[in-house]
């Protein structure tokens, strides 16, 4: 209990009794609530309010901002913790060096956000969805969603999620901007591909909420990702504005249902996605700074109120057509809880400062997003928490059980869409020729499982050949054909080239360049494991559906 803040609640009895507070905030109710059951449900509302009522307008607007952390101490971020506030940090690999430095650094920052302000604990959160999608330089290492799409199965998706909210958790990190709940439907997008589940919008909302919840029984706060959906476009958010053209009754169908499903759950907070969307908003705004998407249909007709966040602030999609000070703005406008790495956070923090001061943002709704992120931060235990043990944290994170569970994962993955001549599994000694992406990997495993590795293609009775979905892959698979020998290719991004690859008689897809994929792969082609993974999305151009997968 670190925090003097908590100490004034616990003087009160708020925090034991979940007494309501009186209009003005300062004192508890004449006459004592009944003592509730040890299963009744703390009134955090009215302990995010005792909170408020003590802290100033620049506290406040302080609690909507997560800012990027600065260098990989906690005495880099004194001043802006003292200046600004911040609700929260975001973690990015030029911060974390190994598992010890990265719990001194959040056990620093917590300590240095109880001793200034209103004492306030920190969202310390990051991106670890896993696959190409991850920041910790430690821990174990899952493949991307579509893999976990590829199983169909919502415990594999519980078993990454409570895995990893173990590793997180051990080194003071307490949010993660995961899960991805956009339904993947353009096969050539560029900035989600097999960072989605897949394309059937149930399927993905099955394992969305699964992770989402285990991430939450775990300890730490998941946020379902990008409102209202980031799965159609042919942009990247990061470097341009997408546009969703399709019609609100195609949204409805294809993008909308992982989003309803989370927020008929309650999910702790959902991200904005930077795009526009004309049929849910035609006046040119993105949706993070769209009142139309977040006032009104995230909030007003679908009913969420937990805690909104925006997609990075930093991104290209969010700063086509305003100044960064001003999206800052119109984002709390718009309806949003959290600011997430605005480009200059200072220049972000003194313009919404100053819009408050000046009543373009009202103290109410300044007061709706602080209640919000308190609420959260109450709930998910951050006032109570104390320092993680930093000399274990090596120990406990990327343990050989959470190695063997990634392991799990991608071996469940593996989906064979095609085998001509039936080539696989391999016949015992087969010799082997490795080549492309993931070749070393995949080399030592099928050695390591009886298969001798040859050097050249023309040497081996089968070449393997290893794919990204990027580069020349139809030439490297022609050119292991050449040599005479049946050609398997393991792809490891989106498995849409598929139909591109004629020239193969195998095809395995594991959805992920992890190095469990790779060894995955490997065990299904020499017959250790069988491919038992499902195509989770629908690849017409192949004659595909989603569902296809064959056995052996």
């Amino acid at each position: 209990m670190r925090l003097r803040r908590l100490t004034a609640l616990l003087a009160t009895g708020l925090l034991l009794a979940g007494t309501a507070c009186t209009s003005g905030g300062g004192e508890p109710a004449a006459t004592p609530s009944p003592e509730p059951s040890p299963s009744a449900e703390p009134d955090r509302t009215a302990e995010a309010e005792e909170l408020m009522a003590d802290m100033s307008t620049e506290e406040k607007v302080g609690q909507l901002f997560v800012l990027q952390a600065d260098g990989t101490t906690a005495a880099e971020n004194a001043a802006t913790i003292a200046d600004l506030h911040p609700g929260g940090f975001i973690y990015f690999p030029q911060n974390l060096t190994g598992a010890e430095q990265i719990a001194d650094l959040s056990n620093g920052l917590q300590d240095l956000a109880a001793d200034s302000g209103a004492g306030i604990p920190l969202f310390l959160g990051i991106d670890q969805e896993h696959g190409m999608v991850a920041r910790l330089p430690v821990g174990a290492r899952f493949p991307d969603a579509m893999a976990v799409g590829a199983t169909g199965d919502t415990e594999m998706a519980a078993t990454l999620a409570r895995t990893t909210a173990a590793d997180l958790t051990a080194l003071g990190v307490n949010l993660d901007y995961a899960p991805d709940a956009d339904v993947n439907a353009d096969p050539a997008n560029p900035v989600i591909g097999i960072r989605s589940f897949g394309s059937d919008p149930e399927l993905v909302g099955d394992l969305a909420l699964a992770e989402a919840a285990a991430f939450a029984e775990g300890g730490v706060v998941p946020a379902v990702k990008h409102f209202p959906g980031h799965g159609d476009t042919a942009t990247d958010s990061h470097t341009g504005l997408p546009v969703v053209d399709k019609t609100r009754a195609e949204w409805e169908r294809e993008d909308l249902p992982p989003f309803r499903r989370a927020i008929a759950a309650d999910v702790d907070m959902i991200m904005t996605g930077h795009l526009l969307f004309p049929a849910l908003d035609d006046s040119g705004e993105p949706a993070t700074l769209s009142p139309a998407v977040v006032d009104g249909v995230l909030r007003g007709e679908l009913g969420y109120d937990g805690v909104v966040t925006t997609d990075a602030l930093n991104m290209e999609g969010v700063r086509q057509t305003h100044g960064d000070g001003e999206v800052a703005v119109r984002a709390v406008l718009a309806g949003i809880d959290q600011l997430l790495m605005p480009p200059d956070g200072a220049a972000a923090v003194r313009a919404v400062r100053d819009a408050v001061a000046d009543g373009t943002i009202s103290e109410e709704r300044l007061d709706d997003s602080v209640r919000r992120v308190l609420e959260l931060k109450l709930r998910r235990g951050l006032f109570d928490a104390d320092p993680v043990d930093a000399g274990a944290a090596a120990a406990a994170v990327g343990s050989d059980e959470h190695q063997a569970a990634a392991q799990r994962v991608a071996d469940a993955s593996v989906t064979l869409l095609r085998d001509e001549g039936g080539v696989l599994p391999l016949d015992g000694g087969a010799t082997v020729h490795v080549a492309g992406e993931g070749a070393d990997t995949i080399a030592a495993e099928l050695e390591r499982l009886g298969h001798p590795v040859a050097g050249a293609a023309a040497e081996a009775d089968v070449a393997v050949v290893g794919t990204d979905g990027g580069g020349d892959t139809a030439g490297a698979v022609a050119a292991a054909r050449s040599a005479g020998v049946p050609v398997v290719v393991v792809g490891q991004g989106t498995p849409y080239e598929v139909a591109d690859l004629g020239a193969a008689d195998a095809y395995l897809a594991v959805y992920s360049a992890m190095e469990v994929s790779r060894t995955a792969a490997a065990r299904a082609i020499a017959g250790e494991t069988p491919p038992t993974g499902r195509l989770p999305v629908a690849i017409p151009a192949a004659d595909l559906p989603a569902g296809a997968g064959l056995e052996y």
